[in-house]
């Protein structure tokens, strides 16, 4: 580990001069990407020169301990298990800093939540859903696009369809793929019975063009009148789009816009993404053959979270976490269930390079 560190300070130098050479500076293209790796890398040298900081004090006190003066020896010995506890919480860090990166945390998503079984009130709570992910998105001063959306009467989401742009979007939300879960008493229900719903959440990494490239000649385009609200404007011209990928058979409409180009540029934007995160599904699948990562897993059709109003508790079933405070994680508070999925993404990385 500590070669790797030394190579890490020696690259992050390197880039710090290539960053203040002006032939670098006139290539925005390329000065982008270094000041990308000198954010990425600048942390781990911090926490690196923390470290050795730390471990020659911890030096330090060891050879004091032999001094002549009792005041001094014991003035080491009193500060030596609190920095022994600090090396410890360091090399913790710099073991994860140093685990493989990801290499779609940087991107923005497409967010798809489709209502499930539960008829009326799966739509509701999709819509919940997207509030809770909004209201978080704005916690992170993100932005939020809808790309697509499909109402009920009753207000709720058959399928809305957004773009969640801003910093290190994919790296916090991947793993909110999966089947949600509600149950909790309708407005409808007279008897107060407990209803169960459910609701599927896809993340898709925003698919950039130096990631997939599509012929024209593999899409089929078809315009038609677009349906629901929009005034006269969308029920006399065929500006609703559908887009069909040939090769793959995957499809998408958009109809929100006025203009058809628009409702292109977006349906586009969404297939490529679509397109995108197939490739990856099959290449995880590939290395995934031989052992079994249950939060990465993304299985659309996997039951990954249960939210029980009656009791205000939300279970995340793959780590196995409940949180008795409900309201404020439907209020976009979920940093926490995200901070222990990630958690526990990192400890089986550290624990497969250990194995």
């Amino acid at each position: 580990m500590f070669a790797n560190l030394e190579d890490v300070v020696d690259r992050f130098r390197e880039v710090e001069g290539l960053l203040s050479d002006p032939a670098v500076m006139g290539d925005q293209k390329r000065y982008r990407e270094l000041t990308k790796e000198h954010s990425d890398l600048s942390e781990v040298v911090a926490v690196y020169s923390s470290y050795k900081q730390v471990c020659n004090d911890i030096e330090g006190n060891r050879e004091l301990l032999q001094d002549s003066d009792p005041d001094m020896k014991e003035l080491a010995r009193a500060e030596l298990p609190e920095l022994e506890a600090q090396r410890t919480q360091l090399e913790e860090q710099l073991r994860i800093l140093l685990l493989p990166k990801d290499p779609n945390d940087d991107k923005n998503i497409i967010l798809e939540i489709r209502a499930g079984t539960g008829g009326d009130e799966a739509a509701l709570f999709a819509a919940d859903l997207f509030r809770m992910y909004s209201r978080y998105a704005d916690r992170n001063r993100w932005k939020v696009e809808i790309m697509s959306v499909s109402e009920t009467d009753g207000g709720g989401f058959k399928e809305i369809i957004a773009l969640i742009s801003g910093e290190r979007v994919y790296s916090r939300l991947k793993f909110e793929s999966g089947t949600h879960r509600v149950q909790r008493v309708p407005d409808t229900e007279t008897q107060g019975r407990i209803h169960t719903s459910a609701c599927t959440v896809a993340v898709l990494p925003e698919a950039e063009d130096v990631d997939i490239d599509i012929n024209p000649a593999d899409l089929r385009i078809d315009l038609y009148r677009a349906s629901g609200s929009g005034g006269q404007h969308v029920n006399k011209t065929e500006s609703a789009v559908r887009l069909t990928h040939i090769p793959t058979g995957v499809v998408v409409a958009c109809q929100d816009e006025k203009s058809q180009h628009k409702n292109k540029a977006k349906a586009l934007k969404v297939l490529k993404s679509r397109i995108y995160d197939q490739m990856l599904a099959a290449q995880q699948a590939e290395m995934a053959a031989d052992r079994k990562n249950q939060v990465g897993s993304g299985d659309r059709s996997e039951r990954i979270r249960t939210y029980n109003f009656p009791q205000g508790r939300c279970t995340d079933h793959r780590i196995g976490l409940t949180l008795y405070r409900l309201d404020a994680i439907m209020q976009g508070d979920i940093d926490e269930v995200l901070d222990a999925l990630i958690a526990d993404q990192q400890a089986a990385q550290m624990s497969r390079q250990e194995s």
